[in-house]
């Protein structure tokens, strides 16, 4: 019988440009506290070994400290650490496993499994591993760790291989996918014992056997991932299905809030939420916003998000399932006293900010739409009118007239106060 502790994903050293201020720091710092956490989870657990199922490092190219520091945390986790490396860091010319930055600093207990096959853990444990050597390997990687493995005799294996499986590949035509037939029928013959994949951020069973799993990052990396942030504790032995648990290291949230907004109490309702959330500095939160509001209320959500963004790690909009648009009446900066060419210029810029809203009957849109219908050439399509309303550079001047209107608003508001 062995218990182990399976990761992936590590990605040390990754970054997110949509990161405010110093979050990208505390980001980074993250993924290095997440090993130090299952360090001592793999201890309080009996663990005899953490098993990390590729890309333990964002690239191949980085800087020596985020090498050195991911190390040095390694040199704290008091089990044997097994490295494979996956499409991040492969075993490529340059490959970090080579550097003398890495060989000089890396702790006596940590091995990286460099090579296809088995590996002895001790006697009647093994490792097969299935490490990347480049970016884009053009056939089964773990396929071919499996053909080293010989016939069922009592040694428990584990593999440990990093790549989309076939059964979840949507296009399945990739010759790198991990064909799961092999796995299962060598699992159900004995041969091997459990399967450690790694690439999918999100923790996943594989098939029925309830033996091949992806433990999933330990810290989130996108809004679409469903169960990041977790390890696996694995125990096998022979004659029985492998106990799987998962255990929760990971610190941050990546939220995506999808809301309808039509009124002032539908933006008060979003801020109230914002408010609610727990570990600000910790949580990135990504706003799929819908909805038809005035420049009022346009100018009240642009107070919302910019106060919620100052707290948050990261506040940012999704653009292709965002449609908001903003009515600009005729009175919405009347009550502030513009005059001049203020006034005239409030004037060009509604005019401008209506161009991507529906039309309204006896607007300058429907008189200009009906001159050109009135003038148009013999056999032209009304499409092109469609055309000319959606076209994407007016949809872009129309939008920037939209925030530079709820701008103008919320400086005259403060003028006002």
């Amino acid at each position: 019988m062995v218990r182990f502790m399976h990761s992936a994903d590590w990605q040390v050293g990754m970054t997110r440009r949509w990161l405010q201020g110093d979050a990208q720091a505390r980001f980074t710092a993250a993924r290095i506290d997440a090993v130090r956490r299952m360090g001592r989870l793999a201890a309080e657990q009996g663990c005899e070994f953490l098993l990390v199922a590729g890309d333990v490092f964002e690239s191949n190219q980085l800087h020596r400290q985020t090498v050195l520091r991911a190390l040095e945390v390694l040199r704290e986790v008091p089990v044997p650490v097994y490295l494979l490396p996956g499409n991040h860091d492969p075993l490529d010319a340059v490959t970090v496993y080579r550097q003398r930055t890495f060989l000089d600093a890396c702790p006596a207990h940590v091995h990286v499994l460099d090579r296809a096959g088995p590996y002895a853990v001790r006697p009647g444990l093994e490792l097969v591993a299935a490490p990347w050597h480049g970016k884009h390997p053009d056939r089964d990687l773990v396929a071919d760790a499996l053909e080293t493995v010989g016939p069922a005799d009592g040694t428990l294996r584990v593999v440990v291989g990093h790549g989309i499986v076939d059964v979840l590949d949507p296009s399945r035509d990739r010759s790198a996918a991990i064909a799961t037939g092999p796995l299962e029928r060598a699992l159900a013959e004995g041969r091997i014992h459990y399967v450690a994949l790694g690439d999918r951020h999100s923790r996943t069973q594989v098939g029925e056997s309830g033996a091949i799993w992806y433990s999933g990052a330990c810290e989130v990396t996108d809004p679409r991932e469903d169960t990041p942030g977790d390890v696996l504790v694995v125990e096998v032995e022979h004659g029985r299905a492998p106990e799987v648990s998962a255990h929760h290291v990971g610190t941050w949230a990546f939220r995506v809030l999808r809301r309808d907004l039509s009124g002032r109490s539908d933006v008060r309702s979003l801020d109230a939420e914002l408010r609610a959330l727990p570990d600000k500095d910790r949580t990135v939160v990504t706003l799929a916003l819908r909805g038809t509001l005035t420049v009022e209320e346009f100018a009240d959500l642009t107070d919302v998000t910019e106060h919620h963004a100052a707290l948050l790690a990261g506040l940012r909009d999704w653009d292709r399932h965002t449609d908001l648009v903003v009515l600009a009446g005729e009175d919405d900066l009347d009550d502030h006293g513009l005059g001049g060419f203020v006034a005239a210029a409030a004037r060009d810029i509604r005019t401008l900010a209506t161009a991507g809203a529906a039309p309204r009957e006896g607007s300058a849109q429907v008189e200009a739409q009906q001159e050109w219908q009135a003038e148009r050439p013999p056999g032209s399509s009304s499409q092109a009118w469609e055309h000319w309303r959606y076209d994407p550079m007016r949809d872009d001047d129309a939008e920037s007239a939209r925030d530079a209107l709820a701008l103008l608003y919320r400086l005259t508001r403060e003028d006002v106060r």
